[in-house]
């Protein structure tokens, strides 16, 4: 297991509610570590992907009643993860040490999290999520990303780039410039004051204008943003809309992230339609930023501000540099 005790500590996404439907036992690895997730009844399990007996992996085996049967000699474990089954001697009681190192499992935005150790805050929070007027869903992940998590983050909080890495979407090479703006850092991580650029308008409707991001940081690798568009911006009366948007990591291994998007939003209704036409747009504008980060030198994101130049328009990775500093996080850090 990787190392970090504020990441160990902390509530990671690992898979939607809804893979149980057609994948009733999941695979997956979190900070170094092989995690089987599985169900019993109504409770979700997140346990070490490893049989006591001789070391196979519990995700090969299957679920028979509110049991996980592991698919080597059949050893069988209830929901605490006790073994309760023996095949080869059915007449045994299994000795008490047979039992599945587990770990604390949680639904929240129709994903589940995981926590390793002992989780010292809850799961992040997402301000427009079930939010009356707002639609919400969760974008298809986009896997295998080779990058740290930090740089990750970071490029997602950074509303400078937008002209360059995203022009035409997000914005216009011909204005570039940013209003000044401040950053705090407190209790439920860091904030910034509405950040406004200007962004050309979609789908050719009005020639564009400014509108404005509020960045959060609520976690090392949970950050949060709110999109306002004022009225008008559409086309002629088109009323002003409001998208919150929450990027979340799972670290697999130290270059290997998994990167989630949830979106809530007051332009669509059709929760199915929004989880289609976001998680193309999101996808398309991820892959712009996925060059940049991997291009990044240091791959570690420095937290000692005198190693890298910085300007007013940083200050929201001013604040997420410092803030990690403060609370200590080594991984993907330099």
């Amino acid at each position: 297991m990787i190392n970090d005790p504020l990441l160990i500590n902390d509530w990671h996404p690992v898979a939607t509610t809804s893979q149980f439907n057609s994948q009733p036992i999941i695979s997956v690895r979190l900070l170094g570590e092989d995690i089987v997730l599985w169900k019993s009844g109504n409770q979700y399990m997140a346990w070490q992907d490893l049989c006591i007996h001789r070391g196979s992996k519990l995700s090969g085996g299957k679920i028979v009643g509110e049991y996980l049967q592991c698919p080597y000699h059949g050893w069988t474990y209830n929901s605490d993860g006790l073994c309760v089954k023996i095949p080869a001697h059915p007449e045994q009681t299994p000795p008490t040490k047979a039992k599945v190192k587990t770990y604390l499992a949680k639904e929240k935005y129709d994903m589940l999290w995981v926590c390793l150790g002992k989780p010292a805050n809850d799961i992040p929070p997402f301000p427009e999520w079930e939010e009356n007027g707002y639609t919400w869903a969760v974008c298809d992940p986009i896997k295998n990303v080779p990058a740290h998590g930090p740089r990750i983050i970071e490029n997602f909080l950074d509303a400078a780039h937008f002209p360059f890495v995203h022009e035409g979407v997000l914005g216009d090479q011909n204005h570039p410039e940013m209003e000044d703006f401040n950053v705090s850092i407190g209790a439920n991580g860091i904030e910034s004051e509405p950040v406004y650029i200007y962004q050309p308008a979609q789908y050719g409707t009005t020639d564009g204008g400014k509108v404005s991001y509020v960045y959060r940081a609520f976690r090392p690798f949970t950050a949060h943003m709110t999109k306002h568009v004022p009225e008008g911006w559409w086309g002629k009366d088109a009323p002003s809309a409001t998208h919150g948007l929450m990027l979340t990591l799972t670290p697999h291994d130290e270059l290997d992230t998994t990167v989630w998007f949830l979106i809530s939003s007051t332009m669509w209704t059709d929760p199915e339609v929004l989880q289609h036409e976001y998680t193309k747009r999101i996808t398309d504008i991820f892959e712009e930023d996925r060059a940049i980060v991997m291009s990044q030198r240091p791959e570690l994101l420095p937290l000692d501000l005198q190693a890298e130049l910085h300007l007013k328009s940083d200050r929201v990775a001013i604040a997420y540099r410092t803030w990690l500093k403060q609370l200590g996080l080594n991984f993907g850090t330099a």
